[in-house]
């Protein structure tokens, strides 16, 4: 579990220093867009009220806190599992991405009342109209990890009998 609480740890407060700076240090809040390596990488402010992609978006207060309780519940309910991934210490980095991301998230929307995204990538002739943030990509990073490396067997049960 120490893996877990550690990515977990580092993933909030890269996701959360990188928003404070690049939002307010770079005063992307009031300037709307840098260009960083256009078009590959650009600073694009966007709040986002749903989830990915904006979907369920709204501006309600009730939806906000839906999200954050759905996110809330989703990262007590990894913890309890990598409880028991004890040991596979992919699934508790991948664990704690989601974890660091999913908070990351939650930390925006009650400062904010929504998601801070500012990145956004384009390549070869798509133009990408999304904004993400560190802790979506931590998100998605961790997600896939669970699917890939965290064991389908429960661990530190008794053995079954044989049978005779």
């Amino acid at each position: 579990m120490r893996r877990f609480w550690i990515t977990a740890a580092a993933t909030f407060g890269i996701d959360q220093a990188l928003k404070a700076a690049v939002v307010h240090g770079l005063d992307l809040i009031n300037r709307g867009e840098i260009d960083v390596l256009p078009p590959l990488l650009n600073l694009r402010m966007a709040w986002n009220y749903g989830v990915n992609f904006g979907l369920f978006a709204g501006q309600s207060d009730t939806v906000r806190w839906v999200l954050i309780t759905i996110a809330l519940v989703i990262s007590t309910w990894v913890i309890w599992w990598m409880r028991k991934e004890r040991g596979n210490w992919k699934a508790e980095v991948s664990g704690g991405l989601l974890v660091g991301g999913a908070l990351g998230n939650v930390i925006d929307r009650i400062v904010y009342g929504a998601v801070a995204d500012f990145l956004n990538m384009s390549c070869c002739g798509i133009e990408n109209p999304y904004a993400f943030n560190v802790a979506d990509i931590a998100i998605f990073a961790g997600a896939l990890g669970l699917v890939f490396f965290a064991s389908s067997e429960p661990k530190g049960g008794k053995p079954a009998r044989p049978r005779r």
